[in-house]
């Protein structure tokens, strides 16, 4: 049975008030006991944060709405007595808005957060969470954060290290718009990239309190949440929530709507750790990023993507081929009809992964492996 997805945009008033701290409208139980309501750096947004697809009864994706840049997709799971989130978002900021906008579905407390993995995307915001509350992930989630790879690896780099040359570029480019619209268009985006500066400056790697290296179940009320390690993939530990009873799975970045970023990944054991997720027995796939879907089909397309990469990159270093004319011989044609533009993934942080995991020399090797 294919269940349509609901979204509902959490209308709230503009937010960006000097000395604001639950803002107009929203309740003082917005946070529930001990938990975080003053506003932290780079908070101040208009509208609403976050869209909320209802996904099962008391399940919601969370997804930005680029008011307040909030990286990485979450998953709100209402139980009797209880929230869990999974996933945190990149920042204070964009965890507090959440929370604050969760509220319009629920009064309820939150009380665990699961982190996926260690990317400062998915792990940013665990900080605004007080000592009570369970933060749940891998050890080697733990273990990368505590050593700085959430807020200072590739990954970080690579998406948040350009932005103050981004922002530099948004603020030359006002002179040359003339356009009222264009203008005021142009100066809100430029707002939305100076809140995230801000909001990014204020973060402090937080890790998980709880670690889990196979499995942890969760009973809260009715409900069954069961959190699993399944195998290396997009990092040394990810893990996924699977709600038996709901038949679905919330999956962080082991698999999104495209190509997942490669840089941190474990090419050949991900395309068989997704084997291991598809034997459970779900509907629905909840991703990290981009929307809910249906189609299992994918998780096999992204298995044989990942492993055919694998065999590539592996015989072209066995040759003694350069890394970089490796990228421009890796021929990903084959896949083609799963994903139209088949180079996006066959990039140079993809080859040079590989290339690092063949000569032992990955970013993060010194603290160990993601297995158990």
């Amino acid at each position: 049975m294919i269940r349509p997805f609901r979204t509902t945009a959490i209308p709230l008033t503009v937010l960006a008030l000097v000395g604001c701290q639950n803002g107009p409208g929203v309740p003082d139980r917005a946070f529930g006991p001990g938990q975080a309501e003053v506003m932290p750096p780079g908070a101040e947004y208009e509208g609403a944060a976050f869209a909320f697809d209802t996904i099962a009864p008391g399940i919601y994706h969370a997804r930005g709405t680029g008011n307040l840049v909030a990286g990485s997709n979450g998953t709100v799971i209402v139980n009797d007595e209880d929230v869990l989130l999974v996933d945190s978002h990149m920042t204070p900021a964009a965890a507090w808005a959440l929370v604050r906008e969760i509220r319009e579905l629920t009064d309820k407390p939150v009380r665990y957060v699961v982190n996926t993995h260690f990317h400062f995307d998915h792990a940013g915001g665990n900080q605004i969470f007080p000592d009570e509350v369970e933060i749940i992930g891998h050890p080697y989630t733990r273990k990368m954060m505590e050593a700085g790879y959430a807020f200072g690896g590739r990954s970080y780099q690579t998406f948040v290290g350009t932005l103050p040359e981004r922002i530099r570029g948004m603020r030359a480019a006002l002179d040359t718009i003339t356009d009222s619209e264009a203008r005021a268009e142009a100066e809100r985006q430029l707002r939305i990239q100076e809140q995230w500066q801000a909001a990014d400056a204020a973060t402090v790697a937080t890790p998980p309190n709880l670690t889990i290296t196979h499995q942890m179940t969760l009973f809260r009320g009715g409900r069954e949440i069961r959190i699993l390690f399944l195998g290396r993939g997009h990092t040394g530990g990810d893990v996924v929530v699977y709600l038996p009873a709901d038949r679905l799975v919330i999956t962080g970045d082991l698999i999104t709507g495209g190509i997942p970023y490669l840089g941190d990944g474990y090419a050949m054991e991900w395309a068989e750790t997704l084997l291991a997720l598809k034997a459970l027995d779900f509907e629905t796939i909840v991703p990290g990023h981009g929307p809910a879907f249906q189609d299992r089909d994918r998780v096999d397309q992204l298995s044989a993507y990942l492993g055919d990469l694998w065999r590539q990159v592996e015989a072209l270093h066995g040759l003694g081929v350069s890394m970089e004319e490796a990228v421009s011989r890796v021929d990903m044609s084959a896949h083609a009809e799963a994903y139209p533009d088949p180079q996006a993934g066959v990039s140079a942080v993809a080859v040079r992964r590989i290339y690092e995991l063949l000569n032992g020399t990955e970013e993060g090797h010194e603290i160990g492996g993601g297995g158990p």
